[in-house]
């Protein structure tokens, strides 16, 4: 039970209110807000007696969602009222759509609707239902983006608040973050949307490790800012003498980021040197904002040294989501490399706000004078990939996955007409983004002038010229080459009707064939031919008639059959043997706030992350009978987690394990005479562990080995590595989590 304060609970919702309307007035400047406080009430109301798990009025939850939606997007009063009214419909049977669209209009009605039917996959427990929760969630994205803007900043609220949740429903939310929300407010620009949902995923998937960085990054912060106060100075005094109106801040990298960088480069935190960012903010009219910028670059430069391939022009090149922004990397008079940022106040906001700050934007400028931006493409794209015939498959989730992760390359056309591409794009895939048809006859390719194969993948630069005939058509194998859902789409959909149109010149040869035989074929029998063949459909047998894969003593023993009435008594015949075996989806039950110990499964340890005992872990079946256990950060556990929820539980090492378990250890440092004994008697002598494999290189003085050894756990191999530091010569020693081939 709560001890629950009516009146404290009465002034702490009004605080909350006067918050959001703060937030609105601060970023759109409030006209008025009756419709607002309409919604408010009715929000309360309809909430009057729910409470979080928290034991919290259920009414701060569309409060807070309002606010950030205000205040941290940057949306105004339609957004605001679906933002408090989100979830009135779903949790209150009194409330209705209608309601909602006879109070407060169509078009808030659409959005809440839109936002009633997203229900979080992770309270689903069969993958295909996660699949169409994303499905429909996108949907809606296509026709309203506010659907989805109120959705991230839903999951963002729900994030700051997932103390109270259970441990396993805590990974399973921040695996599913990792895997769809981040990368997805990313697409939308929102960036610091998108730090914030990857720090708290890894606050609850690697408790310690965001606890070390957090720690470390507030013990160093005095001193960095005593640095970037001497950085900035010869700058400020440059920009001032030259009128030019500038704010300065600094963009401290996110903890999420620090740790993939410690992971990709195997360092320890201590050598991530580019733990923030200097950001120059400018006041610029729109048809001078180029010219300002590179102005203020050369100011920057006359004062530091530039890293020669670390300028990013991404002010004439924007990012697919809208990002225009000058970064350069500069050498500072301590030695150390500091990356600036150059951009003007309405990319700044673009960059903070994104999608919102784009629109806005966009809006204000001429419309012959407009262009589609890299996001309409995007959109454009999603409602293709929408209408796929595989959207409601796992296939779906692979395309999503490539058009909200992928980095970019830019190419150019014969024409000098610039092109953007997910990286690994190939001559085909751009084939296909100039035009269908270009695609489907597509039978050669020029990259800068040289002919290359279908298959080449293209390097931001290349200049693409495609070489097409009418005579060419889209082959199997073209699936194997393209890579974005646009070219992977067209090319099904031309392999389908080349399908039909075999499937009909088969029927006909088919028919041809029985009639040698004196047989008519009628649609029955061809149901039954279908069957005793084995095959789905009558479509799939006319296909393989096509490809001459139905033998002629097939079609006789059927006609014997036919003739002399051997029926089964069904009525049907037994089907022949398929190699192919149906794809079933496994049931388990669901396991919710259940955590199982190893002991009672039969386990497998996952090579792509090799999680040890100590390590926070969860358990994947592939088959409902073997377990594979990774750890709960693998980025590979992360994507089941999200996609394949109904075949994850979460484990536990148990107590009894004396187990050995293969650990890895990469180690660096300055290589000198005994280096390798010295290191193997730590491991064999001191600490009495067996050595599996031991691989090193050397350049010059310097050394990197490779060591994987038997251990029983996480304090082992901890152990070891704290040893290991201790050689004369070691510079570093990390636990690998991937091992060298051997």
């Amino acid at each position: 039970m709560y001890n629950i304060d009516l009146q404290k609970e009465k002034k702490e919702i009004v605080k909350r209110y006067r918050a959001l309307m703060r937030a609105w007035n601060a970023n759109k400047g409030v006209q008025k807000n009756n419709q607002v406080r309409k919604a408010f009430i009715m929000a309360s109301q309809a909430h009057f007696t729910m409470r979080r798990r928290t034991g919290e009025p259920y009414i701060y939850h569309p409060l807070e969602v309002a606010r950030i939606v205000a205040g941290e997007i940057g949306l105004g009063e339609t957004a605001i009222i679906s933002a408090l009214l989100h979830d009135v419909v779903e949790d209150n049977p009194d409330y209705t759509i209608e309601m909602i669209r006879q109070k407060f209009g169509d078009k808030v009605a659409y959005i809440v609707d839109g936002l009633t039917k997203i229900k979080d996959g992770y309270e689903r427990l069969e993958s295909t239902a996660q699949v169409e929760s994303i499905k429909k969630m996108l949907l809606t994205l296509s026709d309203d983006v506010r659907v989805i803007l109120i959705k991230l900043a839903d999951r963002l609220h729900n994030m700051r608040t997932l103390d109270s949740m259970p441990a396993s429903k805590q990974q399973n939310i921040a695996a599913e973050t990792l895997y769809l929300y981040s990368p997805l407010a990313h697409r939308l620009g929102l960036y610091v949307i998108k730090s914030e949902l990857e720090d708290l995923a890894l606050k609850y998937n690697e408790p310690e490790i965001y606890r070390t960085i957090s720690t470390k990054l507030q013990e160093t912060e005095i001193e960095r800012k005593s640095f970037i106060q001497k950085f900035i100075f010869p700058i400020k005094k440059a920009m001032a003498s030259q009128g030019i109106d500038f704010e300065i801040d600094t963009r401290a990298k996110s903890v999420y980021s620090i740790y993939k960088k410690m992971q990709v480069k195997e360092i320890p935190f201590e050598e991530v040197y580019d733990l923030f960012a200097v950001r120059i903010i400018i006041e610029s009219p729109l048809e001078q904002e180029k010219i300002d910028c590179w102005r203020v670059y050369t100011l920057i430069t006359d004062n530091y040294n530039p890293k020669q391939n670390r300028l990013r022009d991404w002010i004439s090149t924007p990012k697919a989501n809208g990002y225009e922004s000058l970064h350069t990397t500069v050498m500072s008079p301590t030695g150390q490399w500091v990356e600036v940022q150059i951009r003007t106040r309405r990319m700044h906001e673009i960059a903070e706000r994104g999608y919102a700050a784009h629109w806005k934007y966009k809006q204000q400028i001429d419309k012959d004078k407009a262009q589609e931006s890299g996001l309409d493409d995007w959109l454009a794209e999603l409602r293709k990939i929408l209408k796929s015939p595989d959207a409601n498959t796992l296939n779906f989730l692979d395309d999503i996955k490539l058009t909200l992760f992928s980095d970019e390359v830019f190419v150019w056309t014969p024409k000098g007409h610039l092109k953007s591409l997910p990286s690994g794009s190939t001559v085909l895939d751009f084939a296909y983004l100039v035009h269908t048809e270009l695609g489907n006859h597509c039978i050669g390719v020029k990259v800068n002038r040289n002919l290359v194969p279908l298959d080449h993948r293209l390097r931001s630069g290349d200049q693409v010229e495609i070489i097409a005939s009418k005579k060419s058509i889209p082959k199997e194998e073209w699936l194997d080459y393209a890579i974005t859902p646009r070219a992977r789409y067209s090319i099904k959909e031309a392999l389908k009707e080349q399908r039909k149109e075999q499937a009909t010149e088969g029927r006909l040869q088919l028919e041809e064939t029985f009639g040698k035989h004196d047989f008519i074929l009628s649609k029955n029998s061809i149901t039954r031919f279908s069957e005793y063949m084995g095959f789905a459909s009558p479509a799939d047998l006319f296909y393989n008639v096509f490809q001459n894969k139905i033998p002629v003593e097939e079609v006789e023993k059927f006609i014997h059959l036919e003739q002399n009435e051997i029926h089964s008594q069904t009525g049907t015949y037994n089907r022949k043997s398929r190699n192919e075996s149906p794809d079933l989806p496994v049931k388990i039950k669901s396991r919710q706030g259940v955590t199982y110990d190893l002991e009672e499964l039969d386990f497998g340890i996952a090579t792509c992350c090799h999680p040890l005992p100590g390590d926070e872990i969860i358990a994947y079946t592939p088959d409902g009978t073997k377990w594979i256990v990774h750890r709960t950060n693998c980025p590979e556990a992360i994507e089941l987690m999200a996609r394949r929820a109904n075949r994850i539980i979460h484990a536990s090492w148990g107590n009894k394990h004396m187990n050995t378990f293969l650990g890895g250890i990469k180690i660096s440092g300055f290589d000198r005479k005994s280096m390798i004994s010295d290191i193997i008697r730590v491991i064999s002598d001191d600490m009495h562990y067996n050595v599996r494999s031991f691989h090193i290189d050397t350049s010059g003085e310097l050394f990197e080995a490779y060591l994987s050894l038997f251990i029983h756990d996480t304090v082992d191999i901890n152990r070891t590595i704290e040893q290991i530091k201790q050689i004369e010569g070691i510079s570093t020693a990390t636990r690998m989590l991937k091992f060298l081939k051997t």
